[in-house]
């Protein structure tokens, strides 16, 4: 659903896709621009012109924190990917090689969000060097590369032309001493090959210690569509809010591909008798005891 004039942050000003536009394009108030480049994204404002201004405000300088990276670049990369247009692959792929590790982060999330085929070479690029790489940046709360999201991106975009390839890439980061590297690894190599024994790596997440840890397994076994996984995210520790979310993408994933849809937006898409089997009746009881 969009809204045209409302947002999610108290005290936060109301916009409409003009007074947004506007001020992004304006460069006295860093902080207009800012707020707006993300509203334009939360609401997935397709107008050209805000396409527009976001491909201008990913080259922008002038928006800077302390440590030099560029905050506004990291909003209007976020927002292309919610945006829908193929024609701002380029602008995203060239953010790859920005110096602000969450300017290269935002780009994959968002190459990844727009299915970029083309963006299967570059992201590889940045595994360059593999799990030996993958080390921490003196004096930041990050690796080298946003590898999470890469993986994760890598693991939507493969297909019978690189599979083989981007297996064995990704492969040794299923031995990353980061359990959210490991764990987009292996989200990764289930998306790519198929085999279950990838996605077991996310179940064993889900009885971690790590609350956080526990919810994104959750997030990532719904949206890879594990159907085994069920029974596990039920009896997670975690909010039901986010165990219904897993098991919604459980199914809507096993639906589709049972009636060979590319994807189930809604349970509309629960339809008839003929797509259910036993184990989309047991996710549908699981999802009826959470709630």
């Amino acid at each position: 659903m969009q809204e045209n004039t409302t947002n999610e942050r108290e005290g936060a000003p109301q916009l409409t896709v003009s007074q947004a536009i506007a001020n992004l394009k304006q460069t006295e108030d860093q902080g207009d621009r800012y707020y707006a480049a993300w509203w334009i994204g939360r609401f997935q404002v397709r107008d050209p012109e805000a396409v527009n201004a976001l491909l201008v405000a990913l080259k922008d300088e002038q928006n800077r924190d302390t440590d030099g990276g560029f905050p506004l670049r990291r909003n209007a990369a976020r927002a292309l990917g919610k945006v829908g247009d193929e024609a701002v692959i380029p602008a995203l792929l060239d953010c790859l090689d920005c110096s602000d590790y969450y300017v290269r982060e935002a780009a994959a999330q968002s190459l990844q969000a727009l299915h970029a085929k083309a963006a299967a070479g570059p992201l590889t690029k940045l595994l360059a060097g593999g799990v030996a790489a993958a080390v921490p940046v003196p004096g930041k709360p990050h690796l080298t590369q946003p590898y999470n999201a890469i993986l994760e991106a890598l693991g939507e975009l493969g297909d019978e032309t690189n599979n083989d390839e981007l297996t064995s890439i990704i492969q040794p980061f299923l031995q990353h001493e980061v359990p959210q590297v490991k764990n987009g690894a292996a989200r990764a190599m289930y998306q790519l090959t198929g085999k279950g024994q990838y996605a077991d790596i996310l179940i064993e997440t889900l009885s971690c210690d790590d609350l956080q840890l526990r919810r994104s397994a959750l997030l990532d076994l719904g949206e890879v569509g594990y159907l085994p996984a069920a029974e596990a995210v039920a009896n997670t520790l975690a909010e039901n809010s986010i165990k219904l979310i897993s098991l919604k993408g459980l199914l809507e994933k096993h639906l589709a591909d049972k009636v060979g849809a590319k994807t189930t937006q809604n349970s509309t898409a629960l339809v008839s008798g003929e797509t259910h089997t036993v184990e989309t009746r047991k996710v549908m009881s699981l999802m009826d005891s959470l709630l």
